[in-house]
């Protein structure tokens, strides 16, 4: 077989998310330096310096700020993409075992659950000690302002992240590797760091993001839609399923389309409270959650990876046995 990868390529996908996977969990996130999702940072922060214009100075008309931040987004995305390809393409060409290691090497970047899980275990341990150490570990965790939070509102805080990110950093990024191999995977996580960079209706770093934002806004929640969904499945079936037929009502009371799928997913299963005041709230008949439910959430979630990961497993066994 030619192409891309010449020796059977449903068989090198689900080896590579093995691979992936392990990597993530054995030795964590590459450094900095090396970190595909860092220079896609570096990358949109330079074009955004030059793109949205300076709070309080004269801006241009909003559809051309529109048009400015379609462009760049546009620009990187295809570069990024183009990477991938290229990548990909040099990686086929050798053989299978090296193909899905190789493949697995430069997916890797692309989730990133250790890190995640470590985050918010820190949170909880930092709480332990006292109230302003859990803030000032929940900053690094979220862009919202920690400052006036209570116990239970750090806590809460760190549990939604949790679940956002697992889709953000985990399902969503392995759905498109499954749908569109190493360039889905990696056009997702440009989105997603694009959003987190531009996708604001306000001000940022000292910008104005409203107009300049809007697209990569928009296209995140594009690609975010149907995984943001899977993983809220996969946290109600793992976990209690209590209260499911809500879920869809629960979801649609955030900003977002698609972050409160997986937040009130796991509000439910834990059968805890969770919220942003003044702005949302989930399963307002839960319980304020406690320690214990922030274990129980770190558990539900690392279910999900592991049934992703016996999944792949399962998929590159059932392909050997077709080809063997």
């Amino acid at each position: 077989m030619s192409g891309l990868f010449p020796l059977s390529p449903w068989a090198v996908m689900p080896i590579a998310v093995v691979v992936a996977l392990l990597i993530d969990r054995w030795w964590g996130e590459p450094p900095p330096r090396w970190h595909p999702v860092v220079w896609m940072g570096q990358g949109l922060d330079a074009m955004g310096r030059r793109m949205a214009p300076a709070m309080g100075e004269p801006a241009p008309a909003a559809a051309r700020l529109f048009v400015a931040g379609a462009l760049g987004w546009i620009t990187g995305a295809a570069l990024v993409v183009l990477i991938a390809f290229a990548a990909t393409w040099a990686v086929g060409q050798g053989p299978v075992w090296l193909q899905a290691l190789a493949l697995g090497l430069l997916l890797k970047p692309l989730l990133a659950w250790r890190m995640l899980r470590d985050e918010v275990r820190a949170v909880e341990m930092a709480l332990g000690e006292s109230l302003a150490a859990g803030r000032e570990r929940l900053s690094w965790l979220v862009s919202r302002d920690v400052a006036a939070l209570e116990a239970a509102q750090v806590r809460e805080s760190a549990i939604e992240s949790l679940a956002e990110n697992l889709n953000d950093s985990v399902v969503a990024p392995l759905f498109w590797f499954a749908v569109a191999g190493l360039p889905g995977a990696a056009l997702y996580r440009f989105a997603n760091t694009a959003d987190a960079m531009w996708g604001y209706r306000g001000e940022r770093g000292g910008r104005d993001w409203t107009w300049a934002g809007k697209w990569a806004a928009r296209a995140d929640d594009v690609l975010s839609w149907l995984p943001a969904r899977i993983t809220a499945a996969l946290l109600g079936l793992l976990g209690s399923a209590r209260g499911l037929s809500t879920l869809p009502a629960q979801a649609r009371r955030t900003p977002s389309p698609n972050s409160g799928w997986p937040m009130a997913a796991m509000a439910l299963a834990l059968d805890v409270r969770l919220g942003k005041p003044g702005v949302y709230e989930f399963h307002g008949a839960g319980r304020s959650p406690q320690a214990a439910d922030t274990a129980q959430a770190l558990q539900l979630a690392g279910r999900v990876v592991a049934l992703l990961a016996t999944t792949a497993l399962l998929w590159a066994a059932l392909i050997w046995s077709f080809t063997r």
